[in-house]
């Protein structure tokens, strides 16, 4: 581990966009509900505003979940602060999660390449090194934000990336497989791409044989979290924090704060 973010000694929950299915997506009661599940671990996209505040937010408008509308990247943060999410939750700046649970660790998933100067500083501003894993489907706008960063952070594998890695598995070559991933730490993927099977035991077993983890977005269902859970995933992404919970606690794998 190059850093602590996977210092966890079971599968990691994580909450996706907070505890969604409880309190609208990607805002600040999502994810104080999912601290008050005992969660340690959260989900959250980063768009920037136009003048670079840095928003934990998935869509890259604000039309789909909120009151306001507009592109986040050509609206100022006076602007996108008075939108509410559902109508009645703001939308929080990066700053905000990172600093209110100084202990909480956070995937942060790059959604633009504006997001990239502003998600920097909002990590080196609180410190936030060895509690963030930084995650984008670009492999480009992963390795700039590294770049740019003073300390290493725990990275996930682009799609570039984890395609390369699911051809080098199919060859059967292991060397094949760790030059693949490269520098990342490891992989988070969905278990099927346009019902292609990405989540295997082979697939799992490659990436552990590599020292590579596994997350497995998102999963809502307690049957298919065991089923995951039994082929050696490290982590579930789950809307359903609470099923989450309930399916880890049953195996003795909860070990919630």
């Amino acid at each position: 581990m190059r850093t602590a973010y996977l210092d966890h000694p079971g599968p990691l929950p994580l909450a996706h966009r907070g505890f969604s299915a409880a309190e609208p997506e990607n805002s600040m009661a999502a994810f104080a509900a999912a601290v008050a599940l005992g969660f340690r671990y959260v989900e959250t996209d980063v768009h920037a505003t136009r003048d670079g505040v840095a928003v934990a937010f998935h869509d890259d408008t604000l039309d789909r979940v909120s009151d306001g509308t507009g592109r986040i990247a050509d609206l100022p943060w006076s602007t996108v602060a008075r939108a509410r999410i559902a109508g009645t939750e703001p939308v929080p700046r990066l700053d905000d999660l990172l600093g209110t649970w100084p202990q909480l660790r956070v995937n942060i998933d790059v959604k633009s390449a504006h997001a990239i100067g502003p998600l920097v500083e909002a990590i080196e501003r609180t410190r936030a090194h060895d509690r963030v894993c930084v995650a984008s489907f670009s492999d480009a706008r992963r390795r700039a934000v590294e770049r740019a960063l003073s300390r290493p952070v725990t990275t996930s594998a682009g799609t570039g990336t984890a395609a390369r890695f699911r051809v080098a598995v199919a060859t059967g070559r292991g060397r094949a497989v760790a030059r693949a991933l490269g520098a990342v730490d490891g992989l988070q993927v969905p278990e099927r791409h346009q019902r292609v099977p990405v989540v295997t035991a082979a697939t799992v077993a490659a990436a552990h044989a590599a020292g590579r983890f596994v997350h497995v977005w998102t999963v809502n269902e307690a049957a298919d979290m065991v089923r995951l859970l039994d082929l050696g995933v490290d982590g579930i992404v789950s809307d359903r924090a609470d099923v989450l919970r309930d399916v880890l606690a049953a195996r003795g794998q909860w070990f919630g704060a």
